[in-house]
């Protein structure tokens, strides 16, 4: 069942009010989060009451990328977005599968998704860091903490660990890459493997120009 056009521009507009936006993490993320958790759901048989709002929602807080408590980010967006959806008179037998789906969310806070609702979302989460647009975002990101995009001695990790604190490329390396084995639905992990290839050919590329 979808969700009426008037609750969905509720969702919206709340998003747009109080996430604090930042270069990789804007309202258009939220959008192809959006997007991509409603047709998972339907290829997945997941209940669209609890995925589209915490779609929607799972960013309505957040600490910075290098915030020490980061990792609590998703537990205050949860708390925020499940009162809003009480104010707004949401459903309430939807509010902890909604909560729980907006907390297990995050890569950092390192909470397993407990339902197929979760696992969506988390899903759409993470495959907006891979493909084309991931590429974008963690150019986008760390070039906001001053990140160099490799490093001169060794670019692609060959023989060294990837820090990817200290150069953009080895993000690929340390986090990206390993994205498509950690998703939950069939229907996600066939994304995550197609994006993942077209991230390598980059990096083919880029070895060939630099």
């Amino acid at each position: 069942m979808a969700l009426s056009d008037a609750v969905e521009a509720q969702l919206l507009n709340y998003i747009t009010a109080e996430m604090v936006q930042d270069l990789a993490h804007d309202i258009n993320h939220v959008l192809r989060v959006v997007k991509t958790a409603k047709l998972l759901c339907l290829q997945e048989g997941g209940i669209a009451e609890v995925v589209v709002p915490a779609a929607y929602l799972h960013d309505c807080f957040s600490y910075d990328k290098d915030h020490p408590a980061r990792a609590a980010s998703s537990k205050i967006a949860a708390d925020k977005a499940v009162n809003f959806l009480a104010g707004i008179n949401y459903p309430e037998h939807y509010l902890p599968a909604i909560y729980h789906a907006i907390v297990a969310h995050s890569y950092s806070a390192r909470i397993t998704p407990e339902t197929l609702e979760a696992k969506i979302v988390q899903d759409a989460d993470r495959l907006d860091a891979l493909g084309a647009i991931g590429i974008a975002r963690c150019v986008q990101v760390s070039a906001a903490l001053g990140s160099p995009l490799y490093s001169i001695d060794d670019p692609f990790c060959a023989s060294r660990s990837p820090d990817d604190g200290a150069y953009t490329i080895d993000h690929f390396y340390k986090k990206l890459f390993q994205l498509a084995d950690l998703m939950h639905t069939a229907s996600a992990k066939l994304q995550a493997q197609a994006r993942t290839r077209y991230m390598q050919q980059y990096l083919t590329q880029l070895e060939s120009e630099i």
